[in-house]
């Protein structure tokens, strides 16, 4: 042990004086001397060596750079007979420890970049001939066989493992926001990547290390791009794209590669292949199927480790959410570098290549259409509804596309490579669960895109549309699944679009669809989602079929809350005539499940008045259930209640706020007691406790209160911002929402017209993913809403319009700055955030500046009334169910619904004179102001007079003159009653 470390120590002088010599010049290093001293450092080489290492390699390498002196060149050992296989043995050695050096060397420290340059120098030298002098002039007889050396020494590398060193080393220089690589470093890297794969003619397994190893760094495409062009011209001359992509073509290569990458790796090799295509449109085009397919197999086994949830086994991933598989988190950094190569595919020059078939179709012009009106009164129903059907009749006539046709082969090659694309990029949207919305925005970008691919899927099959599509739900052919992500990729871009999309842009300028478009549309989804369910598919649907009816809903549900805020459909055109609402009932009692789902999913293809009876019958089964309704064996308990009239608000609020719910779902008695403190007379029929409510209602929600504001323009109302200036206000809330809940309850018409945006929220749509805040602004202010949407517009530089992230408002004389993000006041707007503003700003006005409210007033609705019970109404409906119906009022069912009383009937002259009075005289304004006259809402009951509570009546009273003052002061109290009083 002794001897070998003295003879260790002597080799280290041997080898230090070589230098040392060298150096100073004394002696001039030939080939030879190089060779003996190397194998000396070879033999002692370990960690203390590194510093005669690089003075090694740095001999070496001055030494091939000698002018005419063969004996010099260190490579000219390798044509000596006797020295040829242990130079062999020696170069491969000192490369293989440059290797192993190159692993551990960090490129953003200054000295190791300099030992980096250095060991990819001798890489550089000694795996290609074309710097040896050795070959130049006479020798260029001898570049076969020192080619063949070349080509020894990487196939030693690479059963090393050199493919892997060269991995480390890119990732540690490119895993980052900014590169540490060198233009020079980077080229390096990149030539000895490429040598062994040229060596070896392309073979499959050097492609395959090399996409392992290469071309999953992550950007490395990008950073070739921006640093070294001369490379990617390499890669282009060398047809390399073409080359991946007909490799990964073949299923069992592209799983293999997969397999060995994992997620995050397999995601940087997809973004490295999806820029490479778009650099090379050419390609691209000629190799349009494979390319896809690839893709999709690579996003297909990326997404078999996509979780919808965080668990024990998943990993956070900035891309593509909760993942079932190892994340590199050393990668995180270059993550956005990574989703912009992935943004190309979405990307205009991709989609214009990919989508070429459908693109190219050629829509026939036609003068744009009038926008729909806004919602009509019952006058000019007739007039809107004819402007519907010659505009619908005159854009078929010329836009054949608008009905599905057919007549085109679903195996057709065009078809099928259509499909194959659709596939695509609803794998990229259900994998990339990070940037789902960024792939949408892409996607429909181009207007003319979803038209055209709407135009594409109606041709279809024989007869076109909804047949061929509901024919595949029944096929579990691979056809079938590519036709169905054709319609789901239509649905989930369309919907994104139209949610996207302001009313200007899809009423005034019909930006991507027409409005004709939109009717038929609308009426594909309303049947395909109805048939899905009422046929049994719904109910055993799992997987792709689930997620397929999830899609077509999402955009037909966004179509139809569109149009309950401004219409756009003709009369009925939701609604199923092939629906029996007696059938449906029927089922619904036996707990059908296709029954439940309809009214689930699709409640808008019942009529409405048939959804107010399934309301009115629900109510009806809670109060039985609760015993609230009076048997032959039982009386419900009912609740008495004092209250001043002169303080009918602060009393109802102290008696009724503390009883329990069921009380107020209950039988409420009230007894009304005047100024001077005696009891008021009533005619109890109900009727003294609904003008309690009406009194109630009448208060709350007069602005003059400021618990409620009203809009500007139609005047509807919404809490008011400032209502903190009543002590108790968040409990008043919630006490008028149990009042409000309690007249639906019961059924009691009030005439309390909301804004549409504040009952969304009552009914909770800000929370469904179809909901925009800015769509509902026109509701709160239109004015407001044309302004902000102006911004939205705005050609010119939005900074210079001066605004920030934060509004100002002028509160009860002070001004107060509403900040709408943490620091929004000194953030300004520009054109790249004010699409954000506007958003904010419209959440703020509906939803922050009222939430506390809103809360406390739904938190109260709800103790009475259910909201599952309300998913059947849209919030137009809701209203109606509110406030009653605008139709005019029918005088023969409020005629046949009048009960008679102290000795009149129904042929009574007086009853004959007052109804012909009715029907002859006033006119529809005039019978409206009657019927508010006598039950305090000017509006009939949505069910008809029938569901009158209380019932309408007409009574006679005799009284003598001398009553007729005292009468007066009854007045009040009687017609609240719903009872006309007549002597």
């Amino acid at each position: 042990m002794i001897v070998y470390s003295v003879l260790l120590c002597f080799h280290r002088k041997e080898v230090d004086d070589y230098f040392q010599t060298s150096e100073t010049g004394a002696t001039k290093r030939n080939a030879l001397s190089i060779f003996k001293i190397a194998r000396k450092l070879l033999f002692i080489y370990c960690q203390e060596d590194k510093m005669r290492f690089e003075k090694l390699c740095r001999a070496i390498l001055a030494s091939m750079e000698v002018e005419n002196e063969p004996k010099v060149w260190y490579v000219s050992l390798a044509l000596s007979k006797d020295l040829t296989i242990p130079w062999l043995k020696q170069i491969k050695d000192v490369l293989w420890i440059c290797c192993q050096l190159l692993k551990k060397l960090k490129p953003d420290i200054l000295q190791d970049g300099k030992l980096i340059t250095l060991h990819l120098t001798m890489l550089v030298t000694f795996t290609d001939t074309s710097t040896w002098r050795i070959v130049r002039g006479k020798g260029e007889a001898l570049r076969p066989a020192l080619t063949r050396i070349c080509e020894n020494i990487m196939g030693h590398l690479n059963q090393k493992g050199f493919y892997s060193m060269l991995q480390i080393l890119l990732t540690n220089g490119l895993a980052r926001s900014k590169p540490s690589l060198s233009k020079g470093t980077l080229t390096a890297i990149f030539t000895l990547s490429l040598r062994p794969v040229i060596a070896a003619h392309f073979s499959e397994n050097l492609l395959r290390s090399f996409l392992i190893h290469i071309m999953s760094v992550p950007a490395i495409v990008s950073h070739l791009n921006v640093l070294t062009p001369e490379c990617m011209a390499s890669i282009q001359s060398h047809d390399l794209l073409r080359k991946f992509i007909l490799f990964l073509s073949r299923e069992e290569q592209c799983l293999d590669i997969c397999v060995c990458l994992e997620g995050s790796h397999t995601l940087c090799l997809l973004g490295n292949l999806i820029y490479l295509g778009y650099l090379n449109e050419k390609v691209l085009e000629e190799e349009a199927n494979h390319f896809v397919k690839d893709l999709t197999d690579m996003l297909s086994y990326c997404q078999r480790y996509v979780s919808q949830k965080k668990s024990n086994l998943t990993h956070w991933h900035p891309v593509l959410g909760w993942f079932s598989q190892t994340v590199d988190y050393g990668l995180n950094e270059s993550m956005p570098l990574v989703t912009k190569q992935l943004q190309y595919l979405w990307g205009v020059s991709v989609i214009l290549t990919l989508f070429s078939d459908v693109l190219s179709k050629k829509l026939e012009s036609q003068e744009p259409t009038p926008p729909p009106p806004q919602p009509s009164t019952s006058q000019n129903n007739l007039p809107v509804k004819s402007l519907f059907k010659r505009a619908f009749q005159k854009s078929a006539s010329v836009r054949n596309i608008l009905k599905p046709v057919g007549g085109k082969r679903v195996d057709s090659a065009e078809v099928q490579k259509v499909c194959s694309i659709c596939v695509l990029y609803q794998t990229a949207l259900s994998t990339l669960t990070q940037i789902r919305l960024q792939i949408l925005t892409g996607l429909t970008h181009l207007d003319d895109l979803l038209p055209k691919l709407w135009a594409f899927i109606c041709e279809l099959g024989p007869q076109g549309g909804l047949k061929l599509f509901m024919d595949c739900l029944n096929n579990d052919t691979e056809e079938s699944k590519q036709l169905l992500a054709m319609l789901m990729l239509f649905c989930d871009c369309s919907r994104h679009l139209i949610t996207i999309l302001d009313d200007i842009e899809v009423y005034e300028e019909q930006t991507s669809f027409k409005i004709e478009e939109l009717l038929t549309i609308s009426s594909f989804l309303n049947t395909f989602v109805y048939k899905m369910i009422w046929d049994g598919i719904l109910e055993n649907a799992k997987g792709e079929k689930l997620e397929l009816f999830h899609s077509v809903h999402g955009w037909l549900m966004v179509l139809y809350e569109r149009d309950c805020r401004r219409r756009f459909t003709p009369d009925d055109h939701w609604l199923r005539k092939d629906l029996k609402p007696s059938l449906l009932f029927q089922e619904l009692e036996k707990g059908k499940k296709r029954a439940q789902l309809l009214l689930q999913y699709i409640p808008h293809v019942i009529p409405h008045k048939n959804r107010v009876l399934l309301f009115r019958n629900i109510v009806t089964k809670e109060k039985e259930s609760l015993g609230l309704i009076e048997t032959s064996s039982a009386s419900p308990h009912v609740t008495h209640i004092t209250i001043r009239r002169s303080r009918m608000l602060e009393d109802g609020y102290d008696q009724l706020r503390r009883l329990p719910v069921n009380s107020i779902k209950g039988v409420i008695r009230v007894k009304f007691v005047n100024d001077l403190g005696v009891d008021e007379a009533g005619i109890d029929q109900d009727g003294v406790f609904k003008e309690f409510l009406e009194e109630i209602i009448k208060k709350v929600f007069n602005p003059a209160l400021n618990l409620f504001k009203t809009t500007s323009g139609d005047e509807r109302l919404y809490p008011s911002p400032t209502s903190y200036i009543h002590e108790n206000h968040l409990q008043l809330f919630e006490f008028v929402g149990k009042m409000l809940g309690k007249a639906v309850y019961e059924g009691i018409v009030v005439d309390v017209p909301f804004a549409s945006f504040f009952l969304s929220q009552v009914l909770g749509h800000h929370h469904s993913t179809f909901y925009s805040s800015i769509d509902e602004l026109p509701s709160l202010d239109s004015e407001f809403y044309k302004n902000l949407t102006s911004i939205k517009r705005y050609d010119g530089d939005v900074g210079d319009l001066g605004l920030t992230l934060s509004y100002d408002e002028d509160v009860m004389g002070q001004l107060v700055c509403h900040e709408l993000i943490p620091g929004g006041k000194t953030i300004p707007v520009t054109n790249e955030n004010k699409i954000s503003y506007i958003h904010l700003m419209a959440h703020f006005r509906m939803h922050t500046q009222i939430k506390e409210q809103t809360a406390a007033f739904i938190r109260g609705f709800r103790c009475i009334i259910n909201p599952e019970w309300l998913h059947m109404f849209s919030t137009p409906e809701v209203q109606r169910l509110v406030s009653g119906d605008n139709a005019e009022i029918d005088l023969d069912d409020l005629k046949k619904h009048t009960v008679y009383y102290g000795g009149f009937h129904s042929s009574h002259r007086v009853i004959i004179w007052l109804w012909d009075i009715l029907s002859s005289d006033f006119n529809a304004e005039e019978r409206a102001m009657f019927l508010k006259f006598v039950t305090s809402c000017s509006r009939p009951p949505l069910l008809g007079f029938a569901y009158l509570k209380p019932p309408f009546s007409i009574r006679c009273v005799e009284v003598s003159d001398d009553q007729v003052r005292s009468r007066h002061l009854n007045a009040q109290t009687d017609l609240n009653e719903k009872c006309l009083l007549l002597n």
